[in-house]
């Protein structure tokens, strides 16, 4: 029977010579890439022997980086207002172009591999092809710089986060706005999609990690377990888990499912920057002010037996937002919980350990009742009524236009 493990540290690079702002793993697992405030990216290789690559060609620091789906090519954004492809090996050639009229804060690829999607301090979110990096539209509704912005799964919709307290979500059909998420606390940092495309979670200033159903728009679950801004989350390949860097210095793991912190990580000597999961969820990579990359084995994600087996599988293949439910009963347990991670933190605080030497403590389970079969199915039932009655009322107003649409032409026809 295989146990389950925490996270270890297997390795970790130096190089960097200011923040590290971004790092991504190569989809075949090869290399990881980093970005750096100052001015630099770094590739780092896995294979044995094999140096890392220094790429230099950005004016001024690089607050991105991102493999294509195919990993032939490495894409980086930058306060010098452009973007650069680059191809990750020893020569570390790459083509530029002016992307922005201010800092360039995300680049990401869509999917397939097409189409890039850009957001600046401009106030502005910009399509690309890869082919010869050609404009294809902006997505001009923020009123503040823009720090992110993603390809749902499918590339149908672009989720940007803003400093105007925003995350708007865009379909690319009609280049217009299909809902807005407010952010009463603080600035939005970071979001990502869920792998199975219907929700997203978000990063802030103000500490909170908050999950959406952008099916329904609605808050599926609000940590606030950090003690600093959240700079960057990343989901787990099977949608169970979400893991979130923050100026708290540490990296946390929540379980989705259970609605509560699965892990709290300390191997940052300061703020933590930069944070992703592999492409498979098996290792993730974490970058920080202290100028360090390190990478862990994930290990919780080996399941001891074969039916959660099975269920991870499944949820790998088609994973369900049904499977995250609402966060229970997060305000009555938050006092209590943010007492315990302030005696954690004071712990540490007296603690002697080695700063090369990553910290790994497993939280412990919140005591919530559990609830009855009953109830959840009615909550079950109560959320598809919801996206019954949205979609009927969708169903409703198409008619009323046709409708009228009709009239107008048949006026026409008699005048």
């Amino acid at each position: 029977m295989t146990t389950l493990e925490d996270p270890s540290l297997e390795r970790h690079f130096r190089g960097h010579r200011d923040v590290v702002t971004s790092v991504d793993f190569n989809p075949n697992m090869t290399q990881l890439a980093s970005s750096s405030l100052d001015n630099n990216l770094m590739v780092w290789n896995f294979k044995a022997k094999m140096r890392a690559y220094r790429f230099v060609g950005h004016k001024d620091a690089v607050n991105y980086v991102k493999f294509s789906p195919s990993g032939h090519l490495v894409a980086s954004a930058s306060r010098d207002k452009t973007v650069r492809l680059w191809i990750p090996s020893v020569k570390g050639e790459s083509t530029v172009f002016r992307a922005h009229t201010a800092t360039v804060r995300s680049v990401e690829f869509s999917h397939d591999g097409q189409a890039m999607v850009t957001a600046s301090d401009d106030k502005t979110v910009k399509l690309w092809t890869v082919h010869r990096q050609k404009f294809m539209f902006s997505l001009t509704q923020h009123s503040n710089w823009v720090r992110i912005a993603k390809f749902s799964p499918d590339g149908r919709i672009v989720a940007s986060g803003s400093d105007d307290k925003t995350v708007l979500l865009w379909d690319l059909n009609s280049k217009q706005p299909t809902h807005t998420f407010h952010e009463t606390g603080g600035f939005v940092n970071y979001v990502d999609f869920h792998p199975s495309g219907t929700c997203i979670a978000t990063a802030a200033t103000d500490g909170s990690v908050k999950v959406w159903d952008i099916r329904v728009n609605k808050i599926l679950q609000n940590h606030t377990a950090h003690a600093g801004a959240v700079n960057k989350l990343s989901f787990h390949a099977s949608g169970n888990y979400l893991l979130t860097g923050s100026d708290d210095a540490t990296l946390k793991i929540f379980d989705l499912l259970e609605g509560r912190i699965f892990y709290t990580l300390h191997g940052h000597q300061g703020p933590v920057s930069a944070a992703t999961f592999s492409r498979n969820g098996e290792y993730f990579a974490s970058g920080g002010h202290d100028e360090q990359v390190l990478v862990w084995k994930t290990n919780f994600d080996v399941l001891n037996n074969s039916q959660s087996q099975k269920k991870l599988n499944r949820l790998i293949e088609k994973p369900l937002v049904e499977d995250i439910p609402p966060r229970q009963d997060y305000s009555s347990h938050r006092n209590s919980e943010e007492n315990t991670l302030k005696s954690e933190m004071d712990d540490k605080c007296w603690s002697h350990v080695d700063s090369d030497t990553p910290e790994v403590s497993s939280e412990a389970k919140p005591a919530t009742a559990l609830q009855p079969q009953l109830v959840l199915f009615m909550q079950h039932v109560a959320s598809q009524l919801d996206i019954l009655t949205q979609t009927i009322s969708s169903l409703e107003e198409r008619v009323t236009k046709t409708e009228d649409k009709l009239a107008e032409c048949l006026k026409i026809k008699n005048d």
